[in-house]
């Protein structure tokens, strides 16, 4: 027994240090955007992070803090436009050199900056996304594009658009994520951009769901697992979980509608005081109240508008919507219900039944979780 809180003090204490750790800024997939229209002219919109450009942070670092140069993106993160501006110029030509756009015939088309337009600083632990413009020519006999953007800058997601401004026509693509370093699939241009098959859609937003929350959401896996923690009984875990589920995917549903909305400097602070609550809740109450449940529906709110966000950063298909908002979401409790089955593997399977469970395992971890997200509620109103 001695040894096995050894082993709980020393786990315990890893995750304490790894969690504050983790909650670092993930650098977001590119969005892009291509536009063509009758005469050949391309128009690309590139939604980007600057500062992940310069400092070369890309989608290998689930921790931003963990790149060697993690104080140069931290100092360009609150740099003003103008002085972000300053420090992209002399990057252009690197840029246009990394990326390309080629034709049916194997040829590269030449791209140029036509624009960039770089946000305010806002609420800097959210990732400030620039537009980065490019403009082409095409020849009007091209038939396909294919577009290229490095993993050194990261993942990405394309699309494009065929626009006939005499008729007043223009058709999408779906979107293709490309998450390993090859160039897109050819984007048609000689006849109307094909739908994506229903499961290729379904399968997507099922990954987009799971990844969202495994492994890059390391605030609702800690709220789950303070769920996790206040019982090793089932019937008040799934009470709990039942509701959190009912809750975040009604204002995931409204928001991704545009019905609601709240900024990410509101949300994503109320998301920190949601997880300390479930662990000093934990600590203090020694069976499930009813005013736990609603509360629990409460915060399943707030985590919806925070899962709405991601969701509309990387886009919706406009002929499956409903498919890709559903299978997303499905992407999401798969992804809570593996951390549920390992906690309940890995932990409960073998102590539930212990009278000591509550003292030695629910009470420290739930105070380490509670520690942990107070930590980052401070970060996210710029406390610390």
């Amino acid at each position: 027994m001695y040894y096995f809180h050894k082993i709980l003090q020393m786990f315990l204490l890893s995750f304490f240090f790894w969690g504050v750790n983790a909650q670092a800024d993930v650098v977001k997939p590119a969005l892009i955007e291509i536009n063509v229209n009758a005469k050949g002219q391309v128009d690309i919109e590139a939604r980007a992070s600057i500062e992940a450009l310069l400092t070369g942070i890309n989608s290998q670092y689930k921790n931003t803090q963990d790149a060697p140069n993690a104080e140069e993106y931290d100092a360009l993160r609150k740099m003003t436009p103008d002085e972000l501006a300053v420090e992209f110029e002399p990057f252009k030509t690197s840029f246009l050199e990394a990326i390309y756009l080629r034709d049916n015939h194997n040829q590269d088309i030449p791209l140029s900056i036509s624009s960039v337009k770089i946000p305010e600083r806002g609420y800097v632990k959210v990732p400030r996304i620039s537009i980065i413009k490019l403009s082409a020519q095409l020849d009007v006999q091209t038939e396909s594009l294919q577009w290229y953007y490095p993993l050194a800058f990261g993942d990405n997601a394309v699309r494009l658009r065929q626009v006939d401004k005499v008729n007043k026509k223009w058709h999408w693509s779906e979107w293709q994520w490309l998450r390993k370093d090859k160039a897109s699939t050819p984007f048609s241009l000689s006849e109307i951009v094909m739908q994506r098959p229903l499961h290729k859609v379904v399968a997507d937003y099922i990954a987009i769901g799971f990844d969202h929350i495994i492994p890059n959401g390391w605030d609702h896996i800690l709220f789950i697992l303070g769920l996790f923690l206040f019982s090793a009984k089932l019937k008040p875990l799934l009470q709990q979980v039942t509701l959190f589920t009912l809750a975040h995917t009604l204002t995931l549903g409204l928001s991704i509608n545009g019905v609601i909305s709240l900024p990410a400097s509101i949300v994503e602070p109320l998301i920190t005081v949601s997880i300390a609550y479930v662990g000093i809740e934990n600590i203090v109450a020694k069976s499930l109240h009813r005013s736990r449940l609603f509360l629990v529906f409460g915060f399943g709110l707030l985590h919806g508008l925070s899962f709405a966000t991601m969701l509309a950063d990387f886009g919706m298909p406009d002929n499956a919507f409903a498919t890709a908002l559903i299978s997303f979401n499905v992407g999401v409790e798969l992804g809570q219900l593996t951390i549920i089955f390992a906690a309940f593997i890995g932990l409960s399977l073998w102590l539930r039944n212990k009278q000591w469970y509550r003292s030695r395992v629910t009470i420290p971890a739930s105070l380490l979780i509670s520690v942990i997200a107070l930590y980052w509620t401070a970060e996210r109103l710029l406390l610390i």
